[in-house]
């Protein structure tokens, strides 16, 4: 995975998310002035694009823009801008095509992961930060977090899952048959990717606690990729004094 911050001088935010074959970049812009007929008295409307690397985008681009258009109105503080608009624009730079071709849902996590960092470098509030992760489950039934293309081609059942750092689900799309046992293996994968896994640890009276270590997963990279922008304005604000 490689991540890219700011790309893209002239917009307000911006990343690039290359992972498994796909890159996508993604630019935000906002508040900017919305039109009449889109305002929103109390909140910020959100504007989502998605552009194929080839062609004009379809009715698969218009279910995901739907689906991250849902996400982020959840993510960013729209009522600190009411009556504004913010808008979000994805261009795919790179699909494999097999991938592409083998799952409508293969482009799903990285957009939603490449707007969160997009997000991170722009001044925009958030209520949270969030993740998403691809789970595939095989022919023989085994839960395969973050898929190759092979495993997506072949698998019973695609899911694309996203969690907020509050841990809320707030995306859940799936394409195949599964059962509730199989869902519940998906979650808990999905969950243990983008957040942490729950492990045992003694506390200070030797018992047994179950604890969540963040070590390797979605979270804890954003975590970083925070913090290091973070550290990287207090430097420029030092360096005016």
């Amino acid at each position: 995975m490689a991540v890219t911050l700011s790309p893209l001088h002239r917009a307000d935010g911006s990343a690039t998310y290359t992972k498994n074959g796909y890159s996508v970049i993604a630019a935000i812009n906002g508040p900017v002035e919305v039109q009449r007929k889109d305002e929103i008295p109390e909140e910020a409307a959100v504007d989502v694009v998605l552009r194929p690397a080839n062609g004009i985008g379809g009715v698969r681009e218009k279910h995901l823009e739907s689906i991250v258009e849902k996400a982020l109105r959840q993510v960013i503080y729209v009522t600190a801008h009411p009556r504004t608009l913010i808008q979000v624009t994805l261009q795919v730079v790179a699909s494999s095509a097999e991938r592409a071709a083998s799952n409508s849902l293969h482009q799903s996590a990285s957009v939603i992961n490449v707007i969160q960092r997009a997000l991170v470098s722009t001044s925009l509030p958030m209520t949270m930060t969030l993740t998403s992760t691809m789970v595939a489950v095989s022919p023989s039934g085994e839960v395969v977090g973050e898929p190759d293309a092979d495993v997506i081609k072949n698998a019973l059942s695609v899911h694309v899952l996203a969690f907020s750092s509050h841990g809320k689900l707030l995306v859940a799309e799936s394409e195949g048959s599964f059962d509730i046992d199989t869902w519940e293996q998906v979650y808990d994968r999905a969950e243990q990717v983008c957040r942490a896994s729950s492990v045992e640890a003694p506390d200070e009276t030797g018992d047994l606690n179950m604890q969540r270590s963040e070590q390797n997963s979605l979270e804890s990279s954003l975590k970083d990729i925070i913090e290091e922008k973070v550290a990287e304005e207090q430097r420029w604000r030092e360096g005016l004094r």
